[in-house]
């Protein structure tokens, strides 16, 4: 028998193209994967990082202008007597 051509057939060449497609997707995806990995390795988790105080988050607003001056006093006051009602009782 004498066969022409490479005896691919066209489901032959459709079945590589899909596979070379995916080969090349998974590892574009991990390298993405390895590289986002790598480079939140270093930081910390916020989720078990150290929270702000109250006090912080209202000398934050502050400095950045959100708030003015009489409403940082007078919410500093009401975040200092919360504070001393939870130790008294």
């Amino acid at each position: 028998m004498m066969y022409w051509g490479n005896g691919m057939g066209g489901w032959g060449m459709a079945l590589m193209t899909v596979s070379n497609l995916l080969f090349w997707g998974v590892l574009i995806a991990g390298v993405v994967v390895l590289v986002r990995y790598l480079s939140r390795a270093g930081q910390p988790d916020t989720l078990t990082g150290h929270r702000p105080t109250p006090e912080q988050v209202l000398a934050n607003r502050f400095a950045r202008g959100e708030i003015d001056e009489d409403e940082y006093i007078r919410r500093l006051h009401v975040l200092d007597s919360a504070g001393a009602h939870k130790a008294a009782g």
